[in-house]
Formats: C-alpha cells, sequence, structure tokens
C-alpha cells in the first residue's frame, strides 16, 4: 500500500484534460515521418542519441513565432518534450539545444498517478548510479521518503537495485534514452525548488470536471439561454447598449402590461424563471386564484420577505407567517409533512431569516412538481402566449449610430445623487416647523458634554 500525499493528484480529475489532449494530438503530427518535424541522431559527448532534434521544431508550426514558443515551452513544462541537456530548464529555446519526444508511457495523460513509491525507487536507483552523490534538492527527498517510507524501504531497495542492473545491460545508447525520459518525467512531476510545475493545479477535486455529461449539460444550457442574452444576441427591437434606444428596457420592465413573446417563453424553461420574473409570477398567481390554490405561492413570497426583509421586522414576520400559514385553523393553511412541520416549529421559538427554508424547499418542490406542469397547460398560459408580441427590429445606420454615440451623456454618479438626496432631506427639515424642546435639549446635552 502507497501512502499518498499532497502530490498525488488524480489524473483524469485535472482540469486541463482537455489542453493536454490537444497537445498530445500536436505531439502525435510532429512525430509522423512523412509531414512530421524532421529528426536524427545526435552526437551528445561521446554518445549518439537516435531521433533527436533542435529548438527549432517551434518555428515549424503554422503559427507566429511568439505562439510557436508558447505552444513549445507548454510542451517541454508538460512533459511532452524533454531537453537533453539544461533539464532543469522546462521551457523551449529555440537554438541548436538538444530535445527529444518522450515516450508515451511517460505522458500526463496517462491515468496512473505519480506516487511516492515510485519516486523513491527513482531516487534510490540514481543514488546507486551517482554513488550517494545527489543533487540537493533530490537528496532532500531522498532524506524525507526514506523516513516517510521506512516501512517498505527493503522493497524500494530491492527495485532500484533491480532496475539499475538490468539498466547496464542495455546498448549505451538506450541507456542514455531512458534515464533522460526518467529523469524528465520526475523533473515535471517532482521539479527542483524555483521551478515553476506545470502539474500544480491546485487541491484533490471531488468530481470530475472533465465528465461528459456536465460538459453536455453547459453546453444545452448555453444553447437555451443564449438567444435571452442581449450581450450575445440581438435584443429586439434593439440592443440599448449599442444602439442608445431604450425601447428594450421599456418592454421588459418589470410589470408591464403585455409582455414580449420571448419574455414569456423563458418561463418555459424553469419553475425559478418564472417566479424571478414579477410579471410571470403574477400570471402565475391569477392561475392559481382560478384553481383556489393561491396559498402555496403566498407563502413562498412571505418566506422570501422574510429572508431578504430587515432585520427589525423580522420577528413580527416570522409570527405572522405562523399564524397564517402553518397554525393549526390558520386561514391560509398550508399542507406540509409533519417532520418539517415540526422542525418549523421548534425554530420558529428563536426566529431568524432562514428559520422557514424547509418549509419553503417543500412548498418550492411541491409547485414545481405539480403545479407548474399544469400552468404550462391550462388556459390562463396559453392565453398569455397568445397575447404576447414580438417587437419589430429597430435599423440603425451607421451615421445615427455615431449620432447616437456623440449625443450620448455620461451618467451621474451615485455619491453625487445621494449627496443631492440628503440635500433635499436637509431643505425640507429646514423648511419644517420647529421643535423648541427638541432645539433646547440638543443644546442641553452638547453643554453637558463640554462642562
Amino acid at each position: 500500500m502507497t501512502i499518498r500525499t499532497l502530490h498525488d493528484y488524480a489524473q483524469h480529475y485535472r482540469p486541463r484534460m482537455a489542453c493536454l489532449k490537444k497537445l498530445e494530438a500536436l505531439v502525435v503530427k510532429m512525430q509522423d515521418p512523412k509531414s512530421g518535424v524532421k529528426s536524427q541522431e545526435q552526437k551528445l559527448v561521446i554518445t549518439t542519441i537516435p531521433h533527436a532534434t533542435t529548438g527549432q521544431i517551434a518555428t515549424q508550426l503554422q503559427v507566429s513565432a511568439e505562439e510557436a514558443q508558447a505552444i513549445g515551452t507548454m510542451m517541454v513544462a508538460f512533459g511532452y518534450i524533454y531537453p537533453l541537456q539544461n533539464h532543469r530548464k522546462l521551457h523551449l529555446r529555440v537554438d541548436s539545444s538538444l530535445y527529444r519526444y518522450q515516450t508515451p508511457y511517460f505522458w500526463p495523460v496517462q491515468h496512473w498517478p505519480a506516487e511516492d513509491a515510485d519516486y523513491a525507487i527513482y531516487l534510490a536507483k540514481r543514488n546507486i548510479r551517482k554513488k550517494g552523490v545527489l543533487d540537493l534538492h533530490e537528496q532532500e527527498n531522498y532524506n524525507r521518503l526514506h523516513k516517510w517510507l521506512n516501512h517498505k524501504w527493503d522493497f524500494i531497495m530491492a527495485q532500484g537495485k533491480e532496475q539499475y542492473r538490468a539498466g547496464k545491460e542495455r546498448k549505451k545508447a538506450d541507456r542514455v534514452v531512458l534515464d533522460c525520459q526518467e529523469r524528465a518525467h520526475w523533473v515535471v512531476h517532482r521539479p527542483p525548488p524555483g521551478t515553476v510545475s506545470a502539474m500544480d493545479y491546485g487541491l484533490d477535486r471531488l468530481v470530475d470536471p472533465n465528465m461528459e455529461e456536465v460538459t453536455g449539460d453547459m453546453v444545452r444550457f448555453s444553447g437555451i439561454y443564449k438567444n435571452h442574452d442581449p450581450f450575445l444576441a440581438p435584443g429586439l427591437p434593439s440592443n440599448p447598449w449599442l444602439t442608445d434606444d431604450i425601447t428594450y428596457w421599456e418592454h421588459n420592465l418589470p410589470r408591464v402590461e403585455v409582455p414580449t413573446s420571448m419574455r414569456v417563453e423563458r418561463w418555459t424553461f424553469s419553475f425559478m424563471d418564472l417566479l424571478s420574473d414579477p410579471c410571470g409570477r403574477a400570471d402565475f398567481r391569477l392561475f392559481l386564484k382560478k384553481e383556489f390554490s393561491g396559498e402555496n405561492l403566498a407563502f413562498w413570497e412571505a418566506c422570501e420577505d422574510l429572508k431578504w426583509g430587515s432585520a427589525k421586522a423580522m420577528r413580527e414576520k416570522a409570527e405572522h407567517i405562523y399564524n397564517t400559514f402553518l397554525a393549526p385553523g390558520a386561514p391560509r393553511w398550508i399542507n406540509i409533512d409533519g417532520r418539517t412541520m415540526d422542525v418549523t416549529v421548534r425554530g420558529l421559538l428563536h426566529p431568524h431569516r432562514y428559520v422557514l427554508d424547509a418549509a419553503q424547499t417543500h412548498i418550492f418542490l411541491l409547485m414545481k412538481k405539480d403545479t407548474f406542469g399544469r400552468y404550462m397547460k391550462s388556459p390562463v398560459f396559453k392565453e398569455t402566449q397568445k397575447r404576447a408580441f414580438s417587437p419589430e427590429e429597430h435599423k440603425f445606420t451607421k451615421a445615427q449610430l455615431d449620432q447616437n454615440a456623440r449625443n450620448r451623456k455620461p451618467g451621474i454618479h451615485p455619491i453625487i445623487l445621494h449627496q443631492r438626496a440628503q440635500e433635499e432631506k436637509a431643505k425640507l427639515a429646514a423648511s419644517g416647523p420647529v421643535d423648541i424642546k427638541q432645539v433646547m435639549s440638543k443644546l442641553d446635552r452638547r453643554n453637558n458634554l463640554k462642562n
């Protein structure tokens, strides 16, 4: 059993997995023997390295020089390409420096995590080969892992010796290549101090952000609401942020006599969309009134008023809600289960803003599952759909838009508006009758403070 540390992240929960897969496809394409980047044997000191290339590989990408440099550096930082000489510098140098493609076994898209036990075996093997002369950070990690994994250190040392013995039986070029591959892998996953790690992406995730279901839901949500967002779609009759025509805002005031067809369509998306629109809630209230079941919506609205109202009237509002909707024989009694009622009644002994959350959620789900569906099929909603209108598009020429921009006046800052309101209050107070007793009491308090 391997003891996991903070370094042990689940690979398939990594949020940048989509980026890694794109890099992987690009690296595969670059290694194509016909259309890819050319590689050849390169001599490193006294050893010949097969299939090596220089940092000029980035210049062969069909993008600008800056983009090519950035993409090449990402490949090195994520371990798809590793330097043969200065292995600590995880960036691509556009010169004669030698690089080599990493074997797919060490690619970060693999689902196996970089375990501490594997790193300990690598350090043990490297310690044998270097005869105890490790880099400073490697020696520190070696000592730490020796203490941390002491219960299995005999197994780690046996694995290190066996891998070192097997490596000595390989050809020198193959042995050098494998050593470089392993070293490049651990430089990426256990970088030296001061090196920014591309694998450091934060805390462990409890859910997979790359799940196709989640992505599909987001795409579906964006597709549904895209035409209803004035920043993403041209609002009708025109986009007021572009044309300075306020007709769009006038048609979409909180309360209008006749709503637009786009606004009515949004009510069908979800029950919360219907309740969030004051016009939609009024239409839903009309439907409930005809069904003689308006107490559920009234209770939900009273709970919202308690939740977002003033703290001063909180206790009074809670008592009023209980006497109106929950008490035995209440005039607008609502039907909730016994457990929720018990929790609510106990909470009302010491009322707070969220004391009715359980009962409110129960009523909300009841309306969502039952009443909302009946409302969508009711004559009330069909009549509202029939009366709804679609504004005709207001077309503006470029000259008109430029003229509107020139005529545009800067808005008044909220602080200035507040100061003006305070001045108006002061004027009204000065113009009203003066209470002599109040003025004298203020003067007396001021004199007492001075004395």
